[in-house]
C-alpha cells in the first residue's frame, strides 16, 4: 500500500459514525414571525419511534456543527422528516435556521431519543397529549402514527399559545388528518384537539394548568377527571408547563413513567431541564 493509500486509510478510519448527515431541505412554510415548519430528506437507515426527539442543526462559520435537540414532528413510517420551530432573533441556531429554503442543507444527527414514546405508557383507555408552543411537535408525530389509535379508544391532544395564530400548525394537521390514507378512518370519533389561548380572546382561554385544576377542561370535553385507571398523558412544553402540569397528574395519582418503566404518565426530559 502506498504512502498516500495508507494515509487515506487512516482518515477514513477516523470519520466519527456518529457524526451528523448532510440532509436537504424539502418544503419550509412560516406560520407567524415566531413559528416555521420545515421538512428534510430522511436517509433510508434513519429509524426513530414516534415521539422521539433528535439532533438538528447548521455549521458554524469555523466548520463545527452547531446543534440542538429537536423533536421530529412527522411519524415513524413517513418518508421525510418534519420539524416544527420557533425563531429567536437572537438564537445562536434558530435565527439562521429560520431562513432555510428548499434546496439548502441541514444536519442531521443519527441517533433518536425521547421519553414521549408509546411504549414508556402502561395500557389505557384515554391518551392526553398536553401542549404548549412548539411542544405540539412530538405530538404532530404520535396523532399520525396508527398504533396511538390501536392502543387508546380516545385521544386528547391540547395546545396553549399566546395568540390564535400561533394554534394554524396543530389545527390545520388534525383537520387534514380525516382525509389521511392510512390514520384518516381511525381519527374519526377517537381523536380531539382542545385549543387554548393565553393573550387574546378564543373559544377556550388560559394555561392548560388552570383549566385541569380548575376542572374546565374535563368539563369542556365531556369527560371525567383524570384517573390513573383509565388515563395517560405525555407532556412537553416549556420548563415552567412540564413541571407544573406533572404536578397535576401526580396530584391525581398518576405516576411518572419512563421507557425502562412504563408508567401512567411522561415528560419530555429534553426540555425540562
Amino acid at each position: 500500500m502506498s504512502a498516500d493509500a495508507t494515509g487515506a486509510a487512516a482518515g477514513a478510519a477516523r470519520v466519527n459514525p456518529n457524526a451528523p448527515t448532510e440532509e436537504t431541505v424539502l418544503a419550509v412554510e412560516h406560520y407567524t414571525d415566531r413559528l416555521f415548519r420545515f421538512r428534510i430528506t430522511r436517509p433510508r437507515s434513519f429509524r426513530f419511534r414516534s415521539g422521539e426527539f433528535v439532533m438538528i442543526g447548521l455549521p458554524k462559520e469555523d466548520g463545527r456543527p452547531l446543534l440542538r435537540a429537536y423533536s421530529i414532528a412527522s411519524p415513524a413510517w413517513d418518508d421525510e422528516l418534519e420539524f416544527y420551530s420557533i425563531k429567536v432573533p437572537d438564537g445562536p441556531l434558530t435565527s439562521r435556521l429560520c431562513h432555510i429554503k428548499p434546496g439548502d442543507k441541514v444536519l442531521l444527527g443519527k441517533k433518536p431519543t425521547g421519553t414521549l414514546v408509546l411504549d414508556a405508557l402502561l395500557p389505557g383507555k384515554r391518551l392526553y397529549m398536553f401542549s404548549t408552543g412548539t411542544g405540539f411537535a412530538p405530538f404532530a408525530s404520535l396523532v399520525r402514527d396508527p398504533e396511538t389509535y390501536e392502543r387508546y379508544d380516545e385521544v386528547i391532544v391540547t395546545h396553549t399559545c399566546r395568540e390564535a395564530a400561533e394554534l394554524t400548525y396543530s389545527r390545520n394537521l388534525v383537520a387534514d388528518l380525516i382525509n389521511d390514507p392510512l390514520v384518516g378512518e381511525m381519527v374519526e370519533g377517537k381523536l380531539r384537539l382542545y385549543t387554548s389561548c393565553t393573550r387574546e380572546p378564543h373559544d377556550h382561554q388560559g394555561r392548560i394548568t388552570d383549566l385541569i385544576e380548575s376542572g374546565k377542561l374535563f368539563e369542556d370535553l365531556g369527560v371525567k377527571p383524570l384517573n390513573p385507571a383509565t388515563d395517560r398523558g405525555m407532556i412537553c412544553g416549556s420548563m415552567e408547563m412540564i413541571q407544573d402540569t406533572k404536578a397535576l397528574m401526580i396530584k391525581a395519582g398518576l405516576t411518572e413513567g419512563s421507557n425502562a418503566s412504563p408508567a401512567e404518565f411522561v415528560i419530555e426530559k429534553a426540555f425540562a431541564g
